[in-house]
Formats: C-alpha cells, structure tokens, sequence
C-alpha cells in the first residue's frame, strides 16, 4: 500500500497565529522525503485551512503527487480544471463540522456527480469519491466513471477495540472486494491512526491509504519526518 500523508493541520496551526509557521510547502517536503507518495490537501468552502496560495505553489513544487480534496461545487470545480492537480477526492462538506463527519451521497445525488466528474475526467484528472463503506456507494461511484473510491474509515476507527470492531472492519473490506469487481480502485482513510491501521493489510490490494490527523500528532512528539516514517512502516 502506498501512504499519502494529509498537512491539512500543519495549515491549521500556522493560521492559528497567522503568518508562515509553519510552513505548509517545508511539510510537505519532508513528508514526501520520508515516504509519502502523495500529499492530501482539502481546500474548503471557507479556506479554514489550506489555503489558494498553498494549492497552487504545492502543484508546482511537489516531487510526488497533489491530492486535492474539495466539494462538489461550481468553485471547486474551476479551481481543479485550472490548476490540474494528479487527482481530486471528491468530499462532502458543511461549514460547521470540525472534520468531514461522512461519506459523499453519490448514490441520492448520481446524475450530478456524473455531471461534475466529467470535465475533469477529460482533463486528465483522477478522481476519487470519498464514501461510507456500502454497496449502495460503492455500485453508484462505478457508475460515475471515476476512477478511484476512497472508503470513510471513520466508524472503523472510532469503533476499533470494542465489539463493534469486526463489524465495522468487515464493510470495509466486502465495500472493497464490490468495488474492485467492478472495475475501481481503492484508497481508504479517515482516522486511520498508529494503532487501527495494521488491519487494512487484511483487504486485498488497498492502492493508498490518505492519512493525516495522527502523523500530525505524533509529530509534535517526535517530528514530522520521524512520524511520516513510522506509519510508512506499518503500511508497507
């Protein structure tokens, strides 16, 4: 499996205070220099983290590859068109929640994702749409002609250890093996941390997995490229 590493809150911190530190472009470089494959950035609707200036100088900079998150709106979608990043994660979005709290609906909402998907399709853009791990999500994303599902881990994390654990694991990986027979690849993410993320080994052919709060955290411990290079451990 490959490791892209999210900085969304390395921008959070140096907005925080304003400024440059720290800085988001030096993160990601030392991201990509102890094994990042790709780098996650979200740009939202109200700019509360990465911001325009990031995107763009990230596109321009970046050894490995730009993974840009962003809703399904009119902005975003000129945004990506103009900037052309590798691929674009398609996420649902509110203004008021802290973290994306769930899967994007493709399955109540097809006929304009397909839409939406198209022109950057055309462009030469990957697309990935981030879902909740059910077969309803998963045979609606075939049909849209993206490329790419990323699985919303998120109920995995938060139930991991209890006896939910199992059940929550076991969505995931039928949500994987439905996708894979019908033709996409798949990425997961979402609170994947240093202790739940071993057993995504246990699901044939994950392509990357999209991680960032947890290798944030622990580099406040014990830095950014020594906790970049503990999760690439245990993903490889």
């Amino acid at each position: 499996m490959l490791l892209g590493v999210n900085i969304d809150h390395v921008a959070t911190l140096r907005n925080a205070r304003g400024g440059n530190e720290p800085d988001t472009i030096l993160a990601a470089e030392v991201c990509e220099l102890n094994g990042a494959t790709s780098i996650t950035t979200h740009l939202r609707e109200d700019r509360r983290h990465i911001k325009d200036a990031d995107v763009r100088t990230l596109i321009k900079t970046l050894k490995t590859n730009l993974n840009l998150e962003m809703a399904v709106t009119e902005e975003m979608q000129k945004i990506a068109l103009e900037l052309t990043p590798h691929s674009v994660c398609l996420v649902p979005e509110k203004r008021q929640e802290i973290t994306t709290e769930g899967g994007l609906d493709v399955a109540g909402q097809l006929e304009k994702i397909k839409c939406f998907v198209k022109p950057l399709l055309d462009k030469g853009i990957l697309v990935s749409l981030f879902i909740d791990p059910t077969e309803e999500q998963v045979e609606a994303s075939a049909a849209t002609g993206a490329q790419f599902i990323e699985m919303h881990t998120g109920q995995y994390s938060e139930k991991f250890g209890t006896k939910l654990e199992e059940t929550e694991f076991v969505k995931l990986k039928n949500s994987a093996l439905l996708a894979q027979s019908l033709g996409l690849k798949v990425n997961a993410g979402h609170g994947l941390n240093y202790k739940n993320v071993y057993r995504m080994h246990e699901i044939p052919n994950l392509y990357e997995l999209n991680i960032g709060h947890s290798i944030i955290s622990r580099a406040v411990f014990v830095g950014l490229a020594q906790a970049v290079k503990e999760m690439k451990d245990l993903v490889q």
